[in-house]
């Protein structure tokens, strides 16, 4: 550099200030879209089981009368609920969902061979199968075994169980699925839905599901 020349001066540095408060005021505007589409989702949901379950909580109080003597423990619900489309297998292994009893009344039972009251019960759900599965109703009977598979199978074979289906979630998700909805407080768990899927009641520990009692319940819930 001669005498006469004088450094040249850096180039003034931009700031990049804006841009990143310009990113981040962007980055809270997805966010709180997100959260507002959720939520809107959210109401949807809660919007259409509302219109699609409402006739299900008028039949629960129609039927009310009716849960008495053995049923008497049924809770019976006061809100529209759609029971969750449980996956679970049947005897050969086949992916099987709850949907697809839809335009049925359908009894859910969870049952496990290491529960005493699930057991005793097992007889009465194959007779209720038998005076009243048809056309127009089902006991879904799930076991929750996650152990032995053959277990319950022989379970069933000794019991003489020929008329309820066997179906099986060795994981017991259907179990976990349910105590999320406030369903399953313990074994056995048994959820009894329209033909649309929504609840008309739940029980938490078993019942005579073959008496009178029971199928006259059932029975007047067959009849919406």
């Amino acid at each position: 550099m001669t005498e006469n020349q004088t450094p040249e001066k850096p180039a003034p540095t931009q700031s990049r200030t804006p841009i990143v408060v310009g990113a981040v005021v962007v980055a809270i505007a997805a966010g709180a879209f997100a959260v507002y589409g959720m939520r809107g989702t959210q109401s949807n949901v809660r919007a259409d089981t509302a219109a699609s379950c409402a006739k299900t909580v008028d039949l629960a109080k129609k039927i009310m009368p009716l849960v008495k003597g053995e049923v008497a423990s049924l809770t019976v619900n006061a809100t529209p609920f759609k029971v969750p489309d449980l996956a679970f297998e049947d005897f050969s292994g086949k992916a099987r969902k709850l949907s697809e009893w839809q335009g049925k009344t359908v009894l859910v039972n969870l049952w496990a061979t290491w529960c005493v009251p699930c057991r005793k019960e097992m007889p009465a759900l194959e007779a209720l199968q038998t005076k009243l599965g048809g056309p127009k109703f089902e006991v879904v009977a799930i076991n929750i075994d996650t152990t032995n598979p053959e277990k319950p199978k022989a379970f069933y074979k000794d019991t003489n169980l020929t008329k309820l289906g066997y179906f099986t979630d060795s994981k017991a998700k259907v179990f976990q699925d349910l105590k999320s909805a406030g369903r399953a407080l313990g074994m056995p768990t048994t959820v009894l839905m329209d033909n649309n899927g929504c609840e008309i009641g739940f029980m938490a520990g078993p019942a005579e599901w073959a008496s009178d009692d029971a199928v006259k319940m059932i029975t007047a819930a067959m009849a919406n």
